[in-house]
């Protein structure tokens, strides 16, 4: 589900947060992106007449679509990506699974009433709200990653959280998920759109998290309190609190501690509900469950495709094209293998400075200015004299 309307806060009170732009902006760029988002997302856009796409024997291959030529689309664009699988889910969410499950049993049923009775859009709108991803829909799209030579990784809980941990070690440019609480795992970099498909022509957001806490002068712990309070995995909202009084809030209370004793004391009019564990909320965010970056499991590299097991499974197993298979095979061949011109920042390692190296490269620069000045100065000078010198002197 993610954060509730916050990136409608981040565009009006930090515009500079975020920028729009083509996909091949981000060339030359890794990437780890949501996987168990992107299956959804696949689900839901690669449908024909409301339902799923299906081979002969009746299996859904939307996922599978979706993931084979976004894929290409990606790494066409010069992007490597690293996909990463959603693990158990942690203890905190399993109420708000529950209810995604209610709501799913609910909308089957409206979704054969509205096929008896209903109109073409009701039963598109409640043919979303059934999509659900899969264990077997993961499994499989796994297996088709490793025949494309593309890398996955298993999170051991939120992909979110384990694609952040890896951009905020280096190891790759920015998180791509639709979910916006991968900014409150601390994602420096936060791309959005980046698989969806080129006929919706929609631009690629990319947002800069220490910008945004710029924009709301926040610093990172309020930034969460404010993300909790908006609405997020793990507790229930607070009736009547939108994006608007969240973060007037916040920013008159400084914490939810602080929110929370002020409904107390009755000096804010709100009502909270009764099981409603915030600090254990913001500790997930703070301390999630993640491998760290340098962990066997978080080592990843691109390889060339299995040509003969892509053909196997999505051409004999899943009833696709076999010209479109070989074509989509040798564009991978082809980009993952070329030697692409890298970006700058693609030589350089982000390594994180301490205090006191933040302070010698400052005083380094300050040298390096003074000294520019000092020459200019003194050229300066000397042009000074040569003009002041009279015609025909020595």
């Amino acid at each position: 589900m993610g954060i509730k309307q916050l990136f409608s806060i981040i565009k009006e009170e930090a515009p500079d947060a975020f920028k729009e732009g083509e996909i091949k902006n981000q060339f030359g760029r890794k990437v780890a992106i949501d996987a168990s988002m992107s299956i959804y997302s696949f689900l839901i856009a690669v449908r024909s007449g409301g339902e799923m796409l299906t081979n002969e024997e009746g299996e859904t291959t939307s996922h599978l679509m979706g993931m084979f030529y976004r894929t290409l689309r990606i790494v066409d664009n010069g992007i490597k990506p690293v996909y990463v699988f959603d693990g158990a889910p942690p203890k905190l969410k399993s109420g708000e699974l529950a209810k995604r499950f209610q709501r799913k049993a609910e909308a089957t049923e409206g979704l054969e009433e509205a096929k008896e009775t209903g109109t073409a859009e009701d039963i598109e709108k409640f043919s979303r709200r059934t999509v659900r991803v899969t264990r077997e829909h993961n499994v499989e799209c796994q297996r088709l990653l490793k025949l494309m030579g593309i890398p996955y990784i298993i999170a051991p809980t939120e992909a979110e959280a384990q694609c952040a941990a890896l951009a905020r070690a280096g190891k790759v440019y920015a998180a791509a998920s639709e979910d916006m609480d991968t900014l409150c795992f601390d994602s420096p970099v936060l791309l959005r759109h980046l698989t969806f498909s080129e006929q919706r022509k929609e631009p690629i957001q990319e947002i800069f998290l220490e910008k945004v806490l710029d924009g709301l002068n926040m610093d990172r712990k309020q930034f969460v309190d404010l993300c909790i309070l908006l609405g997020c995995d793990y507790l229930d909202p607070i009736p009547k609190v939108g994006p608007h009084t969240a973060l007037k809030l916040i920013r008159e209370h400084g914490t939810l501690e602080n929110f929370v004793a002020a409904v107390a004391a009755g000096k804010a009019k709100f009502v909270i509900p009764e099981d409603w564990p915030f600090a254990d909320a913001r500790e997930l965010f703070f301390n999630p469950d993640v491998r760290d970056a340098d962990h066997s499991d978080c080592e990843f590299k691109w390889g060339a495709p299995d040509m003969d097991g892509l053909i196997q499974f999505l051409v004999t197993e899943k009833g696709f094209s076999e010209d479109r298979v070989k074509a989509g095979a040798a564009r991978l061949t082809k980009n993952l293998k070329s030697s692409q011109q890298a970006r700058l920042e693609g030589f350089f390692k982000p390594i994180p400075k301490t205090d006191e190296e933040v302070k010698g490269l400052k005083r380094k620069n300050d040298e390096k200015i003074e000294k520019a000045r000092k020459k200019a100065k003194e050229e300066k000078k000397e042009k000074a004299k040569a003009k002041a010198k009279p015609r025909g002197t020595a």
